[in-house]
């Protein structure tokens, strides 16, 4: 049927994960200088007349989802017949002094709600009455919808680069079509059965021998014998494989970060300096995604030997990989895997820290590149739907209690533009990106630069780390001490 897009499996875990407690969406927090808008502020009518302008730029803004009867398959977008931009829209006001202090407070209330399922999966909020006559946008979009790339995109859609809003053509007129019944998807889905045992097999084939490093299967028990006898068969029938890759035997140890989840979030928000970062990646001969993975783990064991909970053993980190291809940039949902490598929690040295992380991701890139980038993202996509719902329940509510976690902390690097961007006139100062975590996996790191700065957006539990502001110290402090041994190094 016309107007329709089927959720991926991995798009539907998102959905799936999604509890009182365990939230599905993702975000960000723009801080804006309505200063050189028209009239010199921004208002509700300003944020609702410019995404209204723009709304045919950006697909799930405009879609809901609709379920396939008995869960048979996975669920599909459809354009919204009723939508309503007052009601994703909103405002308010912190009361003065506005400070940094308030915002954050704020921003946790209003994160710590699940979107509203029978609507499109997004909100903006406009929050008045920061600081220095600055206004922030808060934004919410489930991670089913879109992924980092995909949000760059919304980014670029929504933000011009010059003060005064570009133009953008609209589109022809059309009748949006009727959202489909319950039988118009059973008969989608009958049509697609006779081709489902070749589909099967070919995902079989290629996904199995390399089962133990999917994201959805790291660490589940017999992974990596399945994984190594498969390969090794496929040599043997002649597959274009010349290698066994080698698992690195890493296990995430128990304990940081690993309880279960309140219903309540917390943020850390902060910046440092790109050109730093670029100082130290120069001076060590690494990537800026190595420093940037270092400052975290700096920040993570000065947390943990001050709480007295650092482990002997080095901690397990995910950094999420985009495989969207050309062809599919401009396409929302997501296009991820992910690297699995141990962050240097266990070693003293900054420097030494770093040496270390340039290593393990260097063998972590290549045995993901090895990897066909389809089988990182169809693993499960021959499970039925039902039963892929309830397990991924069961193993998100099990982990880090019953079970090892797959890993301990997420770490995400998204790049943004570095030029100056303007919302409806108001210029964008800071996006501090907000993200999700999971019971038994309690921090996630993740940074967007944007002009010479990289944005800090920490997302935390409320009751495991209310502190979490200091990791951002954390990640600021081993910043200096790396410049310092760049400098000495020099």
């Amino acid at each position: 049927m016309a107007g329709l897009r089927q959720l991926t499996a991995l798009d539907a875990q998102f959905l799936a994960i999604e509890t009182d407690r365990n939230y599905g969406h993702v975000g960000g927090l723009a801080v804006l200088d309505p200063s050189t808008a028209p009239g010199g502020e921004l208002t509700l009518e300003d944020l609702k007349s410019l995404i209204l302008d723009r709304l045919h730029l950006i697909t799930p803004f405009t879609e809901r989802l609709v379920a396939v009867p008995f869960n048979i398959d996975w669920p599909y977008w459809t354009k919204d017949e009723h939508f309503d931009i007052g009601y994703h829209c909103r405002e308010i006001a912190l009361p003065a002094p506005g400070s940094h202090e308030q915002l954050l407070e704020q921003v946790g209330r209003i994160y710590s709600r699940r979107l509203d399922r029978s609507r499109p999966l997004w909100e903006i909020y406009l929050i008045h009455g920061l600081e220095g006559g600055r206004v922030a946008l808060l934004s919410k979009s489930h991670h089913a919808a879109i992924d980092g790339m995909s949000g760059s995109e919304i980014l670029t859609a929504l933000y011009d680069i010059t003060p005064e809003p570009r133009e953008v053509e609209q589109p022809e007129e059309t009748e949006t079509p009727s959202a489909p019944d319950g039988r118009d998807l059973l008969a989608i889905w009958a049509r697609g059965i006779p081709r489902a045992p070749i589909n099967i097999f070919d995902r079989l084939t290629t996904v199995v021998p390399h089962v133990d490093m999917a994201v959805a299967a790291f660490g589940v028990p017999g992974s990596r014998r399945i994984s190594r006898v498969m390969s090794r068969v496929r040599i043997r029938l002649g597959a274009d494989e010349d290698h066994v890759i080698e698992r690195p035997p890493v296990k995430a140890p128990r304990g940081p970060y690993g309880a279960a989840l309140s219903p309540h979030r917390v943020f850390g928000l902060g910046s440092v300096s790109l050109n730093d970062v670029k100082t130290v990646k120069n001076a060590f001969g690494v990537k800026v995604n190595d420093v940037v993975i270092c400052l975290v783990a700096g920040a993570v064991r000065e947390h943990l030997t001050f709480n007295n909970e650092l482990p002997e053993e080095p901690l397990l980190g995910m950094i999420p990989v985009s495989v969207r291809t050309e062809e599919e940039k401009g396409t929302f949902g997501n296009k991820v895997s992910a690297m699995i490598a141990p962050l240097p929690t266990h070693i003293d040295s900054p420097v030494e820290r770093l040496e270390y992380i340039h290593s393990v991701m260097r063998a972590a890139k290549d045995s993901h590149d090895a990897l066909p980038a389809e089988s990182l993202r169809d693993l499960t996509a021959f499970v039925p739907p039902a039963l892929h719902a309830r397990a991924a329940r069961v193993v998100t509510q099990l982990s880090g209690r019953f079970t090892r976690p797959p890993w301990n902390v997420i770490i995400s690097n998204v790049p943004g533009p570095p030029i100056d961007l303007y919302f409806a006139g108001a210029k964008l100062e800071a996006m501090f990106p907000l993200s999700i975590i999971s019971d038994g996996i309690g921090l996630n790191v993740t940074i967007m630069s944007y002009r010479d700065s990289i944005d800090i957006g920490i997302t935390a539990d409320r009751e495991q780390t209310p502190e979490v502001q200091t990791l951002v110290d954390g990640m600021q402090s081993e910043l200096e001490l790396l410049l310092a041994a760049a400098k000495a190094a020099a």
